[in-house]
């Protein structure tokens, strides 16, 4: 019988933590990231990460007290490496050694050992991109890449500016005295628009695809709940370029069916329904998460939100420090290993799933100090991974950061003396450990 795992919700799942056969040596001098050491035969049952995600720093401080290199337990039982070391975690990304596709290099993926049950499934399985590796994620990010350059995404700025204006303006009108959910009739509504608008989504599938979107985020899904959203989804997003090619337009999905049709482009209908999935999932969700986060740790650091507002305190350093403590992606899910190496002080076998944590990256100790868990957008050092490092480095990362600095002073100015209408500890957050965000976030505007 294999070993077993108690989940939070009491499932019992099977454990399989792949062992070298005895005696193998496949690799007799292995590369090695980080300081080699003595590599430990650590005993301490893996931490199971709760799908739930109802204290994710908190968790990935017992992570990280583990070691930078450290057996967790997926939601599914399925169990991997967790990477909190800033330093090891560049390295690896930044090389070749580790890989995102799981039809070529996760063996338990390929012969079927993991089910559709498997909650992360359609975070792994989708064709993008995102699950892309070597030259076959070049040729992918190579269609998308032009839709975010840095004079495309700049020309993008009045027009979020038009979105913030029009939703601060709505907001100016609720009673004094009465609490309005910021994350819900702001942080979220403002990115909702811009990658909408920028992938030329149509009035009819807005409302259905945030509910899919919301749905892929939270790991806590039934089996049956979780394929029935992602389907539901693919099938939107199918209607979409269905739309799209009946009614082109200057939009990213009108210009990724034009690559479908060229036949010298060598891109096929699949990739290109994978690529609007990563697109809207991942520039929306992550831009709601930052723009809350900041509104949330402003909001609690008053000093901090008076110096911006004062302009002693750029609206920039504001952003990259909220990015550096508060990631909108705590954990990234999933690379598997090309090959054997050594990462840390830790054996590393051909195939091991292996999580990256840029929540944990981002506080690691070495690089911030004592006040790594202290938000202080006036440290000279905010350098962090909130957008991935290396070649999956997200390029959207300049729109999200546009949208936030164009967001929060818009709403700021306007509401100087906002704050917040419960305790801290009764904001919750969004279900899932991968999104980094507050359930709801009630503030009193004036």
């Amino acid at each position: 019988m294999p070993k077993t795992v108690e989940t939070q919700r009491n499932r019992r799942l099977p454990l399989k933590w792949p062992q070298r056969p005895r005696g193998q040596n496949t690799n007799p001098r292995p590369p090695v990231y980080g300081q080699i050491g003595v590599l430990m035969d650590n005993h301490t049952d893996p931490i199971i990460l709760d799908p739930e995600g109802p204290d994710i720093q908190g968790e990935i401080a017992r992570i990280r007290e583990r070691g930078p290199v450290t057996k967790v337990v997926l939601p599914g039982g399925v169990p991997a490496w967790s990477v909190t070391d800033a330093a090891i975690l560049k390295e690896i990304l930044s090389g070749s050694d580790v890989s995102k596709d799981p039809h070529q290099h996760w063996p338990a993926f390929r012969n079927g050992e993991i089910g559709k049950d498997f909650p992360l499934l359609n975070w792994v399985n989708t064709r993008s991109m995102f699950t892309a590796y070597g030259s076959e994620h070049r040729r992918l990010r190579n269609f998308v890449a032009p839709a975010f350059t840095n004079r495309r995404t700049a020309a993008l700025q009045p027009r979020i500016q038009a979105i913030a204006d029009d939703l601060v303006t709505g907001l100016d009108a609720a009673p004094e005295s009465h609490p309005v959910d910021i994350r819900e009739n702001f942080a979220y509504p403002l990115p909702l628009r811009v990658i909408n608008e920028l992938m030329g989504v149509p009035e009819h599938l807005i409302g259905p695809l945030r509910k899919c979107v919301d749905g892929i985020f939270d790991i806590a899904l039934s089996e049956e709940a979780a394929v029935t959203n992602y389907q539901e989804m693919i099938g939107l997003l199918q209607h979409l370029v269905a739309y799209r090619r009946e009614n082109p337009a200057e939009d990213m999905t009108s210009t990724l069916i034009s690559h479908v049709d060229d036949p010298a482009k060598n891109f096929s209908v699949e990739e290109l329904v994978g690529t609007l999935y990563l697109t809207v999932n991942a520039g929306h969700e992550t831009t709601v998460d930052l723009i809350d986060q900041s509104i949330y740790l402003l909001l609690t650091n008053p000093d901090h939100l008076a110096a911006a507002l004062d302009g002693s305190l750029s609206w920039a350093d504001v952003i990259e420090e909220v990015l550096r403590l508060e990631p909108s992606i705590a954990h990234a899910p999933l690379r598997y290993a090309v090959k054997d190496f050594v990462l840390g002080d830790v054996a590393i076998i051909e195939g091991d799933p292996i999580l990256s944590c840029p929540a944990g990256a981002n506080r690691d100790p070495k690089i911030y100090g004592d006040s790594a868990d202290k938000f202080d957008p006036t440290r000279k050092n905010k350098d962090h991974m909130a957008f991935g490092y290396g070649a999956h480095r997200c390029p959207g990362a300049p729109l999200a950061r546009l949208e936030a600095q164009v967001a929060l002073p818009a709403l700021f100015q306007r509401f100087p003396h906002m704050k917040l209408a419960v305790p801290p500890d009764e904001l919750g957050t969004v279900p899932g450990f991968i999104a980094n965000g507050h359930d709801h976030l009630p503030v009193l505007l004036k």
